[in-house]
C-alpha cells in the first residue's frame, strides 16, 4: 500500500476531505479525519468513489466531427472557430458554459480568456441553475456574495431552520454533525420548513409544510411578528443597517395577520405561532437554506426575506447565528470567487463598475474588459437556438439532462455551427451534438483547489495518472487561448501558477477596493507549499490564518459599511397548477445519486436504493389518475414529458408530484425530467423555478413487464419503456411493452445466446403470458430475462443479480435460476443502507429474530446506519412498521 493523497470529495459542496491510498486491488477511500468539514466522515457517496473510478466509458481521445484526431488538430479547431465566430459576428457571437465540478483554476483561466481577452461575459456556470438566487441575495443584503457563518454554528445554535433542504440526504454529513449535536444537547430544537415530509424531517421537532412558493409570505410574516413583540434588535438595526422602515412596512402590508399567513401557506395556525415564537425568542439561530428556496421565480426574495429576519435581530456573524446557504456543488462558491457567472468580474469585483473593469483589464494586461453582463444560462442556450451564439464550449457538464426546458437545449445545440464538448465521459445526452469532443481529466486525476460551503479552501489532489490523451480543463483552454493570439497571457505550466495569479489579484483588488475576499496571505506559495496546502477559510490574510466568520463587527461590503434590509413582495409563481395542470412538479436529488448520473451510476451500491426513475405523489392523487404504486404513468406539462414509476412514499402533500432529475438517455428511454420543467427564472438571478411546474400524471399502459441480468451491456432496445441500473457483477434492465410478449428468438439474441459456447434455458406459459430464460457460458451467468404480464408477479432481482458473481452454477443452482427463487434466507433485498451493502429483507429480519428496537441497535447488529447516517430514516420506518404489524 502506498502513502495516502489527501484530496476532497468532487460531489456536493460539503467539502468533505477524503484519504485515498493505493492497494493491490485499486485506490481505497476512506473520511479525511484531520479535515474540518468532515472531520472523517463520508456519506454513501464518497464512500463509494472508489467504485466510480476506471476506464469504462471514458472519452479518452480528441475527435473532430466524429473523426479521431490529435490535440493539435482538435484545438487548432476550437480556436479557429471561436476566432471565425468573433471577426465575422463580434465576440457576443461566442460562450463558454462550465460547471462547479470545475476547480477554482479552471474557472479562472476560462473566466480571464473570456472577459478579458475575449471580452464578452458570455461565460456562465450550472451552478446558475442552484446557487444564483443566494449570490444575488447575499449581494443585495450585504454588499457582497459572502457566506458568513461556519460549519460549526450548526453545532453551536440553539435553533436550527432548515428551508428548502433535504439536508439528510443531500448533505448527510453536516445533518449528522447536527444528530451529534443534538444527542450532546438535547434542547437543540430543529424547525424543517419543506413542501415535502423528507428523511430531514425525522429529527425535526417542527415541520412546517408550506404550500409550494410561498416562502416570501412566510418569512415577511416572522419579520412582522419580530417587530410586533419586540425581538427586533433597534440598536444594531440604527447602527449597522438600512432599509429597514420600506422591509417592515412591506412585512406589514403584506403578512402581519398570522391566521391569514398561516391559510395562505397551507399551515395549522398554532404550527405558524409556534415557529415564529422559537425563532423570536431563540438568539443562537442559523437558518440554513438550499434549493427549495435558490430554486424559484422568486428566489431571490426567498432568501432576502430569511436574511432579514436575522439583520431585524442582529443574528450574524456571531457563533452559533445566522442565514448560510448550503451549496449544492464541490466548487460553485469558487467559480463565484473567480467570476464564473456571466454578470461577475474574478475577485468579487462588479462587472457594472467600470472602474473595476478597468481596474481588472490592467492587473491582466487584457486587450479589452467585458463591460456589461453576459447571458444567463437560459437566456444563453435561447440565443443559441436563436442563431446568436455561433460558437460554444461546454465544459464538465449536461445541460441537454439539468437545463429546464431541456428539449429547446437540445434543438440549440443541434443548430448550433460549432458545439464543443469537454467531458470525461462518452456518451453523454449533451456531447451527442459536439462538432470538437475534448477529453478531460476526472476526479483522481485533477489537480487544483475548490471552495466549500463555509469558504473553505481544500486542495483537490491527482493521484492517478491521466487516462489515454485526457488532460485537464485549465490545460485545454490556456491551449485553446495561446492558439487565438493570447501566448504571453495564458503561458501557465500548472495549477499553482495559476492559483498564485489568483491570490494575487485577490490581495490587490482587496487593498484597492475594500473587498472581502482576500486570498492574500496565500500568494506567492512554492510548489511544494501549494501541494501541501491545508484546509483555510478566507479572507487568508496571513498565511495559514483563515476568518471562520464574517460581518461581526456589523460592517458589511456596500460602501457605507451598511447591511440591506430589502422589501420583498410576495408574489405566485409564474405559472400556476390549473385545468389541464392539475399539479405541482417539484424536483430535485435522491439520497444516492449526483447529477445526472455519470459517476454514481458506475457504482452498484449507489444503484441499489432507488434502481428505477419515479414519480412520488400523494396516494389519493395517484387514486385520482388511476395510477396504482409501482405501475408505469406519463408526466405531463406544458414543455414536456415522461414515462417513469409511480411511487406514493407518504412524503408529498396532495396536490404536488416528485421526480427526480439524475435520469437521462443512457439509463432510461423517457425520464429527463428537465424536458418538463418551466423555463421561467428568477428576474434578479436568472435561476430557473424546478421546483413549480404545472403537470398531470396518466396511466401509462403496456401489455407485458419484464427485466434483464446482464453482465455485459445490451445493444439499443427497440422497446416502449426501459430503464437501467449497475448491479454489482451485472447492469440491470427493467422493460415493459406494448403488443404481444417478445419471441424466443428475440430474446435469445438479446442475451447473446446465438453464442455457440452458450447454453440456453427458458420456461414458458403462453397462455400466461410468462417467459423466463437463462444464458450461460461456460457454467457462468451471462444473462437472464422474465417476462409476465403484470409486474408484481416478477421475482425479485436481487438474489439472482447475486448468482452474477458466482464461479459456477451448478445443476441445481440451473434449476433455481428460472424459478427466481433464492432459498431460505438467501435474499437479502433491497438496498437500505448503501455505504454497507445492507438490503431491506436483511435488517426486517434481524429486526423480527434478534427484537431490534431501535436504529442504534440494528447499527451495532449490521452496521447498517452507522456510517453517513442517511439511511437511518428508512431503519426507523421498517422498525415502526414490525412494531405496527406485532
Amino acid at each position: 500500500m502506498n502513502a495516502a493523497v489527501s484530496t476532497t470529495c468532487p460531489y456536493c459542496g460539503v467539502g468533505c476531505g477524503v484519504r485515498v491510498s493505493q492497494c493491490v486491488d485499486g485506490p481505497q477511500v476512506q473520511g479525511d479525519e484531520t479535515h474540518p468539514a468532515n472531520r472523517g466522515r463520508l456519506c454513501s457517496k464518497g464512500a463509494a468513489l472508489a467504485e466510480t473510478l476506471g476506464p469504462q466509458d471514458r472519452l479518452l481521445h480528441p475527435s473532430v466531427d466524429g473523426r479521431r484526431v490529435g490535440w493539435d488538430e482538435a484545438l487548432a479547431r476550437v480556436a479557429q472557430g471561436f476566432s471565425d465566430a468573433i471577426r465575422r459576428h463580434g465576440p457576443e457571437s461566442v460562450a463558454l458554459y462550465v460547471s462547479g465540478q470545475c476547480l477554482t483554476e479552471d474557472y479562472y483561466v476560462a473566466n480571464k480568456l473570456m472577459k478579458g481577452f475575449i471580452g464578452t461575459a458570455n461565460i456562465d456556470t450550472n451552478s446558475r441553475l442552484c446557487m444564483s438566487s443566494a449570490v444575488a441575495g447575499h449581494r443585495r443584503a450585504f454588499g457582497a456574495d459572502v457566506v458568513p457563518g461556519c460549519y460549526e454554528d450548526l453545532e453551536l445554535a440553539d435553533l436550527i431552520v432548515l428551508v428548502g433542504s433535504n439536508m439528510a440526504w443531500c448533505h448527510p454529513v453536516l445533518y449528522q454533525r447536527i444528530v451529534r449535536a443534538r444527542t450532546q444537547r438535547p434542547q437543540l430544537k430543529l424547525v424543517v420548513i419543506d413542501p415535502r415530509r423528507t428523511s430531514t424531517c425525522d429529527l425535526a421537532d417542527l415541520h412546517l409544510p408550506v404550500r409550494a412558493g410561498s416562502d416570501v409570505l412566510l418569512f415577511n410574516g416572522l419579520l412582522s411578528h419580530l417587530q410586533r413583540t419586540g425581538a427586533v434588535d433597534r440598536v444594531y438595526l440604527e447602527a449597522h443597517t438600512a432599509g429597514g422602515a420600506e422591509a417592515f412596512a412591506e412585512a406589514d402590508r403584506s403578512a402581519s395577520d398570522p391566521a391569514a399567513v398561516a391559510a395562505a401557506c397551507g399551515l395549522q395556525p398554532a404550527a405558524l405561532l409556534r415557529f415564529y415564537e422559537l425563532f423570536a425568542q431563540t438568539r443562537r439561530t442559523v437558518t440554513a437554506f438550499s434549493q427549495g428556496v435558490n430554486q424559484s421565480s422568486a428566489g431571490t426574495d426567498k432568501v432576502n426575506a430569511i436574511l432579514n429576519c436575522h439583520l431585524a435581530t442582529g443574528r450574524i456573524g456571531q457563533p452559533g447565528m445566522g442565514p448560510f446557504s448550503l451549496t449544492g456543488q464541490p466548487n460553485a462558491m469558487g467559480g463565484r470567487e473567480v467570476g464564473g457567472l456571466s454578470n461577475q468580474l474574478a475577485a468579487h469585483l462588479e462587472i457594472d463598475n467600470a472602474a473595476h473593469g478597468e481596474w481588472l483589464r490592467r492587473f491582466w494586461g487584457a486587450p479589452r474588459i467585458a463591460g456589461h453582463a453576459g447571458l444567463k444560462a437560459v437566456d444563453l442556450f435561447e440565443a443559441v437556438r436563436a442563431g446568436r451564439i455561433k460558437a460554444l464550449w461546454i465544459m464538465a457538464t449536461n445541460p441537454v439532462v439539468s437545463m429546464p426546458d431541456a428539449d429547446a437545449v437540445r434543438e440549440a445545440l443541434r443548430n448550433c455551427p460549432l458545439v464543443v464538448v469537454s467531458d470525461c465521459v462518452l456518451p453523454t445526452d449533451t456531447s451527442q451534438f459536439a462538432h470538437v469532443l475534448l477529453p478531460a481529466a476526472s476526479w483522481g486525476e485533477k489537480d487544483g483547489t475548490v471552495t466549500n460551503s463555509e469558504r473553505r479552501v481544500s486542495r483537490q489532489r491527482a493521484f492517478l495518472p491521466l487516462p489515454g490523451e485526457a488532460r485537464p480543463d485549465w490545460w485545454q483552454i490556456c491551449q485553446v487561448a495561446r492558439r487565438m493570439g493570447f501566448e504571453g497571457a495564458f503561458d501557465f505550466s500548472s495549477p499553482a501558477g495559476i492559483f498564485d495569479e489568483h491570490a494575487r489579484l485577490s490581495a490587490a483588488a482587496a487593498a484597492h477596493f475594500g473587498t472581502a475576499f482576500d486570498l492574500g496571505g496565500l500568494a506567492g506559495l512554492t510548489q511544494v507549499e501549494y501541494d501541501g496546502l491545508e484546509p483555510v477559510q478566507w479572507p487568508v490574510r496571513a498565511r495559514g490564518q483563515g476568518t471562520p466568520r464574517l460581518f461581526g463587527d456589523g460592517c458589511f461590503q456596500h460602501r457605507d459599511g451598511r447591511a440591506r434590509l430589502v422589501p420583498t413582495v410576495p408574489r405566485d409563481p409564474v405559472h400556476l397548477p390549473g385545468g389541464a395542470y392539475p399539479l405541482v412538479l417539484n424536483t430535485g436529488r435522491i439520497r444516492d445519486q449526483w447529477h445526472t448520473m455519470t459517476r454514481t451510476g458506475r457504482s452498484a451500491r449507489l444503484s441499489g436504493h432507488l434502481p428505477q426513475p419515479f414519480a412520488d405523489l400523494h396516494p389519493e392523487d395517484a387514486l385520482a389518475a388511476g395510477v396504482p404504486a409501482d405501475s408505469l404513468v406519463r408526466v405531463f406539462t406544458p414543455w414536456g414529458s415522461l414515462v417513469v414509476r409511480a411511487r406514493t412514499s407518504g412524503e408529498v402533500a396532495r396536490g404536488s408530484l416528485f421526480v427526480p432529475m439524475h435520469w437521462n438517455a443512457q439509463f432510461a428511454s423517457d425520464a429527463r425530467v428537465g424536458a418538463l420543467v418551466s423555463p421561467v427564472v428568477d428576474p434578479v438571478s436568472g435561476e430557473p423555478e424546478f421546483k413549480h411546474t404545472p403537470a398531470r400524471v396518466e396511466p401509462f399502459h403496456v401489455d407485458w413487464h419484464a427485466f434483464v441480468l446482464s453482465r455485459e451491456p445490451l445493444p439499443d432496445l427497440d422497446v416502449t419503456w426501459w430503464a437501467r441500473a449497475r448491479a454489482a457483477h451485472c447492469q440491470r434492465y427493467e422493460m415493459a411493452g406494448r403488443g404481444r410478449t417478445p419471441r424466443v428468438d428475440w430474446v435469445r439474441r438479446l442475451l447473446g445466446a446465438a453464442s455457440p459456447q452458450a447454453d440456453f434455458l427458458d420456461y414458458s406459459d403462453e397462455e400466461a403470458g410468462v417467459y423466463r430464460a437463462a444464458c450461460l457460458v461456460e457454467d457462468r451467468i451471462a444473462a437472464v430475462m422474465f417476462i409476465s404480464p403484470r409486474q408484481d408477479q416478477l421475482p425479485p432481482r436481487d438474489w439472482l443479480a447475486g448468482q452474477f458473481g458466482r464461479a459456477k452454477i451448478g445443476d441445481r443452482e440451473r434449476m433455481r435460476l428460472l424459478a427466481g427463487f433464492a432459498g431460505t434466507g438467501a435474499d437479502t433485498g433491497p438496498v437500505v443502507c448503501s455505504c454497507f451493502g445492507v438490503g431491506r429483507n436483511t435488517i426486517c429480519d434481524a429486526i423480527r429474530s434478534k427484537g431490534l428496537e431501535t436504529a442504534a441497535e440494528v447499527g451495532a447488529e449490521l452496521r447498517a446506519g452507522t456510517n453517513c447516517g442517511s439511511c437511518v430514516p428508512e431503519i426507523n420506518r421498517l422498525i415502526a412498521a414490525r412494531t405496527a404489524a406485532a
